[in-house]
């Protein structure tokens, strides 16, 4: 999987999921559902701080029997979350995802933020990468790529 996180992936359009710290896990909650996502980047500023995922709130909330409205962003998040940079391989994303168990990776260039990759986007890139070498090799043996027998 040669493709890279930015563009291949995720694009410039993508409006960047964050929020501060100071959020209670339920405002966080309904922000995620509202724009359909499972994970929040958690920032100060504009530094990332954190990421705040589904699974925060199942362990280290609801599990844990904490009220959504009085818990801060801050105590439940992910502090320090491994982040990577937007010209790396997809597949080099897939295999930190893999190997921590996590399902969200922040995308940082530096200081700056870019965005928010799911293993549900690297998996779609895998298999379009998949399908495009499956129409090539088609081509190639059908002889449409001109390398066929004639």
């Amino acid at each position: 999987m040669n493709r890279r996180i930015v563009p291949d992936v995720i694009s410039g359009r993508q409006e960047l999921a964050t929020a501060p710290a100071t959020m209670t896990v339920r405002e966080a909650c309904v922000l995620m559902a509202k724009r359909r996502i499972g994970a929040l980047m958690v920032v100060d500023g504009d530094k990332l701080v954190g990421i705040f995922t589904e699974r925060d709130v199942m362990t280290k909330v609801v599990g844990a029997g904490r009220d959504p409205d009085a818990v801060r962003l801050a105590d439940a998040m992910t502090r320090n979350p491994d982040t990577i940079a937007p010209g790396r391989p997809a597949r080099e994303a897939l295999e930190m995802m893999r190997k921590h168990g996590y399902r969200h990776l922040p995308v940082v260039d530096g200081a700056d933020l870019i965005g928010m990759v799911s293993v549900r986007d690297l998996y779609a890139t895998a298999l379009g990468e998949l399908e495009e070498n499956l129409k090539e090799r088609e081509a190639f043996i059908a002889g449409g790529a001109g390398y066929g027998l004639n």
